[in-house]
């Protein structure tokens, strides 16, 4: 026989009783973002391989293993996007949206691709939403995306179950000073460090501050700190970023060790972290790019951002039991209709019960059936109250009203008070 046809390990299907949850977190966050006046800006999902090669760095994980790189019919070398913001920036200047210091507030939503080993939390395809800000160089635009993650913790009732990791990376110059002083530390423990870590060393030691293995983690208890090699500008940002944070009385932890996976971050860096999760600790993560989009040909243009991972949030939302009621909900009311008659009039009543209650979630029974069938039918749906046309309530242009979760006796209500009744049980009720 033939193997039967399935997903690619780590990609998958988003199932009907899933989408709720999702649409609600999306519809959240996208809320959020309006009321803080970003906009949206949609990219490709494919972009050429270089554009990664030159953001990320080439001695990153992510370009050296992680890519989904393949060759089109053209030889070009394209690469599904393993990230937001390079693409973001690819846009700005191939539009010129950012020139002569124009600000853009931008966020995008859609999948990125990593090769990983698949498990829970990580995905080889995921979900990010992504927000990312040009030509605002202070520290209160940082504070600004960090207050915005924490009022979206709050209205998810999550904000309990995460924790603010922030460090300072400083300024290229002033990263490279430690840069240096890191390698000769390390240099001298080298036989200590696991074998990933002596590799990093070589290609980007700063890596080796984030490294999982105990023993690298006990040498770098006495390794020097980034914070000793700040500049003054990067030491006053980041001070300005604290006080911000501390009027907002947002809690944080600063991680010395806290450097982020990707070439282009300065000054600003900040992780959301939990404990729910079990390994996949890390559910919304950012910082600090100045010098991005200069090095991907554009003018000097200062940049920062964040992304969150949908997967994982949608995961907490579940494993919190934050859920709200309503959306495991997805059908408000079902219209059971009897006989050719009753069915055509149904379909009209519907219509103009939806343009009165355009927020109405109502069904129409589709394929008729039964009394029995039709209520079965509207019982699994999980609506609230079904409606109910048969010759009887044809004959009188009324409607029964029957509630199927909880107390109350069917009634009839007419036709052309329906909508004002459905207003007041289930908009109000």
């Amino acid at each position: 026989m033939s193997k039967s046809l399935q997903a690619i390990r780590g990609m998958n299907d988003i199932l009907p009783e899933q989408t709720p949850l999702w649409r609600y977190f999306e519809g959240t966050v996208a809320r959020l973002l309006d009321n803080y006046g970003y906009k949206q800006i949609r990219m490709p999902i494919v972009e050429f391989t270089e554009l990664f090669k030159r953001s990320i760095g080439e001695v990153t994980d992510i370009v050296e293993k992680e890519m989904y790189t393949f060759e089109d019919r053209n030889g070009d070398s394209l690469t599904l996007r393993p990230e937001g913001t390079a693409a973001c920036v690819r846009a700005v200047l191939e539009h010129g949206i950012t020139g002569g210091g124009q600000v853009q507030k931008l966020w995008y939503i859609g999948p990125m691709f990593r090769h990983e080993r698949p498990q829970k939390g990580r995905y080889r395809q995921f979900h990010q939403i992504g927000l990312e800000v040009f030509n605002l160089d202070g520290p209160d635009i940082d504070a600004e995306l960090i207050t915005m993650t924490w009022r979206l913790w709050g209205e998810l009732g999550i904000r309990d179950a995460v924790k603010l990791e922030l460090n300072s990376l400083g300024t290229s110059e002033s990263r490279g000073r430690y840069r240096e002083a890191l390698v000769e530390y390390l240099s001298a423990h080298h036989d200590k460090l696991d074998e990933d870590s002596q590799r990093r060393l070589k290609t980007n030691p700063l890596r080796v501050l984030d490294t999982k293995n105990a023993d690298t983690q006990a040498v770098l208890v006495d390794a020097p700190k980034m914070a000793d090699y700040l500049d003054d500008e990067s030491r006053a940002h980041f001070e300005g970023l604290k006080s911000r944070l501390d009027a907002v009385g947002i809690p944080y932890v600063l991680n010395p060790k806290l450097v982020r996976g990707l070439d282009y971050y300065s000054k600003t860096v900040f992780e959301w972290v939990t404990d729910r999760l079990g390994a996949q600790g890390t559910v919304c993560a950012g910082g600090r790019y100045d010098g991005l989009v200069e090095q991907m040909g554009g003018k000097p243009t200062t940049g920062v951002g964040f992304a969150m991972g949908i997967e994982r949030l949608v995961l907490m939302l579940e494993t919190l039991e934050q859920i709200p009621e309503e959306i495991s909900r997805q059908v408000d009311v079902y219209l059971c209709a009897f006989g050719e008659e009753a069915e055509l009039a149904g379909l009209a009543l519907a219509e103009r019960v939806r343009d009165q209650l355009p927020n109405l979630r109502l069904q129409v029974n589709a394929g008729a059936g039964s009394f029995k069938s039709q209520f079965k039918k509207a019982d699994k749906s999980g609506a609230l109250y079904a409606l109910i046309l048969g010759d009887d309530e044809m004959a009188q242009q009324v409607v029964g009203f029957k509630p199927l979760r909880g107390q109350g006796e069917q009634q009839s209500i007419a036709w052309d008070a329906l909508a004002a009744h459905l207003a007041t049980c289930v908009v109000q009720g």
